[in-house]
């Protein structure tokens, strides 16, 4: 069956979804996004997307004119329409419809997107295998420019990050934050295992606070492993034992490889494969 993409209030066939060219999230890239996933009928994490997306509205003042409730129904709506149950929604909130300024208050009303399909970011090999990564000269974003703890749809520096990847030959990045400490991926937060705890970028350091993230340190912390949120260099990487990346697309993927150096023993690593099993099992089974 063809897909349909709620925009405003209506379900529309993929071929005549449309947003007008005056948009301002066209235009500027303004506005804010949640990328989501469903297993087996259900939404994983549902209430922690939409409460990270109206934080992110919030701090760049967009009024999202549903209430939370009514987002969490519409993206259950979004699922049934298109039949599916295990799928990738991306909710998307714009600025909406204005002028060719900057001035937000020209836009009317926001507007709202849900796209439910289906996604594969990585290969199913790359899981038993690993990822080879790079450090790129991109930083990430200054929070005091540009949080990166908001989730807005314009993602250039994430992108450029992209790029410089994909010319290193590589699918995934590493982005240092302007002290030149690591703070995350182009589309994924990063742990590493060091002596057996689990080593992850504090929130302080520039970056996104990450659901799957966040699920990987409960998993972990309920498995007795020791987790701590601190700062991490490149020289950290380099002599962990074990590295993984996680994201709603990646969910946990192990990295081997970072800039041309094998970590560890150059295989995934047995902590890595732990807790991919434990977010395997909890997806599986519906948790929340």
């Amino acid at each position: 069956m063809g897909r349909k993409i709620y925009i405003d209030g209506e379900f529309y066939e993929k071929d005549k979804a449309r947003i007008s060219v005056f948009d301002h999230g066209l235009l500027y890239g303004d506005g804010v996004f949640e990328g989501i996933r469903a297993y087996n009928g259900r939404i994983f994490r549902c209430r922690a997307h939409v409460d990270r997306l109206y934080e992110s509205a919030r701090a760049i003042a967009l009024d999202i004119p549903m209430t939370r409730d009514e987002m969490a129904a519409k993206l259950r709506e979004a699922l049934e329409v298109n039949g599916l149950t295990d799928a990738y929604i991306r909710l998307v909130v714009t600025r909406g419809v204005g002028d060719l300024g900057l001035d937000p208050n020209k836009c009317a009303r926001p507007s709202i997107i849900i796209i439910a399909d289906s996604i594969t970011l990585y290969p199913p090999e790359l899981y038993s295998r690993g990822l080879d990564v790079v450090t790129v000269s991109t930083l990430r974003n200054h929070p005091n420019a540009l949080s990166p703890r908001i989730k807005s749809l314009n993602y250039l520096n994430n992108i450029l990050a992209k790029i410089e990847g994909l010319q290193a030959g590589v699918s995934e990045a590493i982005m240092l934050n302007q002290e030149g400490y690591v703070a995350e991926c182009t589309g994924d937060n990063i742990f590493i295992v060091r002596q057996g705890a689990l080593l992850t970028p504090g929130l302080h350091t520039g970056m996104l606070d990450g659901i799957t993230r966040g699920v990987v340190i409960e998993l972990a912390r309920k498995a007795g492993i020791e987790v701590r949120e601190t700062i991490l260099t490149r020289f950290d990487l380099f002599v962990a034992d074990e590295c993984f990346l996680t994201g709603t697309a990646a969910e946990i993927i192990p990295v081997v490889r970072i800039d041309g150096r094998s970590i560890g023993d150059g295989k995934p690593g047995p902590i890595t494969g732990r807790l991919l099993g434990m977010f395997r099992e909890l997806t599986r089974n519906g948790g929340e």
